[in-house]
């Protein structure tokens, strides 16, 4: 008798959602996968659920369909809101994390409460309600690879963070292990490689030197500038969240990456030239404490298991665009202010459920933040 083997089962199932809560969605790769949902699956309503907090912008969701969008401002620690908005969704797929490298050296406090105990609320409400849920992660959980080592992060790969963000988002993937094994929660993680494209937020790297650039300011580069990259476009990043969500093996973690991989200065130097600058018009800064040399992803099994492959493969082709696109929104994908200082930061407003989005007036750029900062990851 022939054995039935369980992967095959459920490798071929697809899982065809109607009602997504997208946490996170107003900030910069979540904004860009509601897009994509809106654009190829009309049928699937959204619940943005955004604290708004600097780098989640209403705009970026503005001008799609509110019969199929809706905005829901609110905390994903905030468990009362998640009973009440939770229910009645057959998914839950979590981008809201505090992201910057930066930052989390410089109070990794909020990475901790966002990142860990936000996602603990979210697994419970997904539990509660058995609400698939799909987490999104970073390959910077796996730390760094050597320069010049011919490796790259597969899903085997030890995890060995190297920053309190990435600690926090390896202990959040590691809650979502739990939750599976001990819950049976229906479940899956991915991890990515950097991402790139329209809507991000301007304190990152590649929209810090486009906006430096754009505001006649000398772009700033960390260290050497060898550091190495993996990048991938925000769309091919959201195609793959949408066939693991859907296609994807209950348990299992994909990792997703484009085969991108290029140097910091590389980067640096084909931004000023597709901007018609010299290459070598910016300043070198001191480089950032722990600063990862090498990230690298092997997204065999996402492509083999599943037969996502990106379309956005021409890396200079891509900046084009995404040059274009900030030469065109000038203020960027979020609000062009620095993050607020964790000792002053306003509460967080109770949730607020709109037909349609929040409107909230961005004042003018800080020049010397906006010109003057260094990017980070």
């Amino acid at each position: 008798m022939q054995l039935c083997r369980y992967s095959e089962i459920v490798s071929s199932e697809i899982f065809k959602p109607r009602n997504i809560i997208v946490t996170g969605g107003c900030g910069f790769i979540g904004a860009n996968f509601v897009r994509y949902v809106v654009r190829n699956h009309p049928d699937v309503h959204i619940t943005v659920l955004d604290k708004l907090t600097y780098a989640g912008n209403p705009q970026n969701i503005v001008g799609l369909p509110q019969s199929q969008v809706e905005l829901v401002q609110g905390d994903i620690c905030d468990a009362a809101l998640l009973e009440r908005i939770v229910p009645g969704h057959d998914a839950i797929v979590h981008f809201a994390a505090e992201s910057h490298n930066d930052n989390s050296i410089a109070n990794p406090e909020p990475f901790i409460t966002t990142n860990v105990e936000g996602t603990f609320r979210l697994l419970e409400a997904a539990r509660k309600h058995d609400v698939r849920f799909h987490h999104i992660s970073t390959d910077e959980v796996y730390g760094d690879l050597a320069l010049d080592d011919p490796h790259k992060f597969t899903e085997s790969t030890p995890y060995k963070p190297s920053s309190p963000y990435s600690a926090s988002k390896a202990a959040s993937d590691q809650l979502v292990r739990a939750w599976i094994r001990t819950y049976g929660l229906r479940a899956t993680i991915s991890n990515c490689s950097n991402n790139y494209g329209p809507y991000q937020h301007v304190e990152k790297f590649i929209p810090r030197q486009i906006t430096s650039i754009l505001e006649g300011a000398r772009p700033k580069l960390y260290g050497t500038g060898e550091n190495v990259r993996d990048w991938i476009h925000t769309e091919d990043h959201s195609s793959a969240v949408w066939e693991i969500l859907t296609r994807g093996r209950i348990g299992e973690t994909y990792l997703i990456g484009a085969d991108g991989e290029m140097s910091n200065i590389a980067v640096m130097r084909m931004i000023l030239r597709l901007m018609g600058c010299a290459e070598d018009a910016f300043d070198w800064v001191r480089d950032r404490p722990g600063h990862d040399r090498r990230y690298a992803i092997d997204s065999n099994k996402l492509r083999t298991e599943l037969g996502w492959r990106p379309v956005h493969t021409d890396f200079e082709a891509g900046l084009q665009a995404t040059i274009a696109w900030y030469t065109d929104n000038r203020a960027g994908g979020s609000p062009p202010k620095p993050p607020p200082k964790p000792a002053t930061a306003p509460k967080a407003s109770k949730a607020r459920r709109t037909g349609a989005f929040v409107t909230v007036r961005h004042g003018e750029c800080d020049a010397a933040w906006q010109l003057g900062s260094v990017s980070g990851d």
